[in-house]
């Protein structure tokens, strides 16, 4: 398995990925006007509770099972990757069917007792158990296939798991709402079951497909390992990449608990606190998560290639697809940390109507870049067997939040100290995860990622002085928004191939482009 490979599953999970992404979209777009303000406040009361199980018993498992898998991959030892999955997949029915019990017990208790204050969430919660159950069984899977680095089920199975649950969803939500809200928005939350049992009915058929290539005898002096040595190691890889994906709504919270209350502290009126805390979490974040889509579909496709290379002893080739999964990780997350920040206002008039996102949007830019490298460096470690690494680099990165968020956050500085909470958040875990690399002995090439950034300053440049000179020749501001965005990345890619950024021979190994290019 070459680099070649690791890029087209990139590739493809991008792709998938803002797929789901724009069919999510389109989906809140109907539910809100279907439900209204309150309708769409149940279902996002009961949502968190199902992705907080989720990060408990799913999370970590496709990362867990996958180095698992690209290990005895990387050995041949398809007969030990087959029962690994047998052993996993037992498991986390295990797994999964516990936690479904514990939500359909619970949800009464949750909503009786005022741990959610609107008792009407009692039904979405129990509309949700079942996809718990389904979607731990799927995660299975996906891990299995990326083990291989197999990653068009994976891809394909998500985009089916959205659409299919975003069009019950609106279905459910229409048909209920005569009988009321509270049923109205369970049926939406209810589109998760149908959605994940329609992702891993696809898995199963790739999975029949695919085990032809993979032979059932067992290997001969290759001992088995037991199945609860299976489990146990399954458990240790998956509990800190789960406990990691926990810390990631906690990261939220913070925002969520302390932004307001500080400004509000700081002699900011309450309306205009809750106002300027919806322009960075509800404006500029979102950006923020949408720019990094790619990398964090660079570092799911990197975990078993690196994973396979570590087994097989092969430094050299981890050194290759970590540096070529940084400077992918630079080529993208650098312009649009930059474009983020030279075109904040013209960006936010654009996508929302309104500029007063600008100063959050503005601040926000530079986390782009900060998150796309330590989603990367995370790869990289969980990848070499480092799994518990990331989650400790990323509770010394929060602890850094709170501070700055306690620090930074008043009257003085506005959304622009909680702006840069997040930047340095971002910022301490990429670079203790950097440090660790670095004690391992892998780099990354330097050179490469500052001339990046270069290419990205002046398309920058480019950008917020050519602004200005189009809107007074256009006069239109949608039309000199996508004018200039057009001409910046013009500015960009010109720069990247004539500073030999990217070469004819690095676009020869992309996906979807080599076949085009003329050897």
């Amino acid at each position: 398995m070459n680099t070649d490979k690791f890029l087209r599953g990139a590739v493809i999970l991008t792709m998938a990925g803002l797929m789901v992404k724009v069919i999510g979209s389109v989906n809140r777009i109907l539910l809100s006007r279907l439900l209204g303000g309150e309708g769409i406040g149940l279902y996002q009361m009961a949502y968190p509770v199902y992705l907080l199980l989720l990060s408990v018993s799913a999370a970590g498992v496709p990362v867990a099972i996958s180095i698992i898998v690209a290990e005895k991959a990387a050995k041949n030892d398809h007969y030990s990757a087959r029962r690994i999955f047998r052993v996993s997949l037992v498991l986390m029915t295990a797994v999964g069917l516990l936690l479904a019990l514990l939500l359909f017990g619970a949800a009464g208790w949750m909503t009786n007792s005022g741990l959610i204050a609107d008792s009407r969430v009692y039904y979405g919660l129990i509309a949700l158990t079942p996809a718990v159950f389904f979607s731990t069984v799927l995660a299975c899977f996906r891990g299995f296939f990326q083990g291989y680095q197999l990653m068009t089920p994976t891809a394909v199975s998500q985009i089916t798991e959205q659409f299919v649950r975003v069009t019950v969803m609106v279905l459910l939500a229409f048909y209920l709402l005569p009988k009321g809200l509270e049923y109205a928005a369970a049926g939406a939350a209810f589109g998760a079951v149908p959605g994940g049992l329609a992702g891993l009915a696809v898995l199963i058929c790739f999975y029949v497909s695919y085990r032809k290539r993979w032979p059932l005898s067992e290997n001969a002096g290759v001992p088995a390992e037991s199945a609860f040595t299976v489990a146990r190691r399954l458990i240790l890889l998956a509990l800190p990449v789960s406990c990691a994906n926990i810390l990631v709504p906690v990261t939220s919270s913070i925002d969520m608990f302390l932004v307001p209350n500080r400004l509000i502290s700081s002699g900011i009126a309450v309306d205009e606190a809750t106002a300027l805390f919806g322009y960075l979490a509800g404006m500029a974040q979102p950006l923020l998560m949408m720019a990094t889509i790619p990398t964090l579909s660079l570092a799911a496709s990197l975990v078993p290639a690196i994973s396979e290379s570590f087994t097989l002893g092969d430094k050299e080739n981890i050194e290759q697809k970590a540096a070529t999964a940084m400077k992918l990780c630079c080529l993208v997350t650098l312009p649009a940390a930059v474009g983020m920040s030279a075109f904040a206002g013209p960006l936010s008039l654009l996508l929302y109507g309104t500029d007063k996102a600008l100063v959050a949007i503005m601040h926000t830019g530079p986390a782009v870049w900060l998150l796309g490298m330590q989603q990367i460096t995370t790869g990289v470690l969980q990848g070499i067997g480092r799994v518990s690494t990331p989650m400790i680099n990323m509770l010394a990165g929060i602890a850094a939040k709170v501070a700055a968020v306690w620090v930074l956050t008043d009257a003085a500085h506005n959304i622009i100290g909680a702006a840069w909470a997040t930047n340095i958040n971002f910022a301490l875990t990429a670079g203790l995860n950097i440090w660790v690399l670095h004690k391992c002995g892998i780099s990354f090439r330097w050179s490469v990622i500052i001339k990046t950034a270069f290419a990205a300053l002046f398309m920058g440049l480019a950008i917020h002085y050519g602004y200005p000179l189009l809107l007074t020749a256009a006069g239109n501001e949608t039309a000199s928004s996508l004018a200039a965005l057009a001409a910046a990345a013009a500015v960009y890619v010109a720069l990247v191939f004539g500073m030999g950024i990217i070469k004819k021979e690095d676009l020869k190994r992309v996906p979807l482009l080599k076949k085009y290019i003329k050897k």
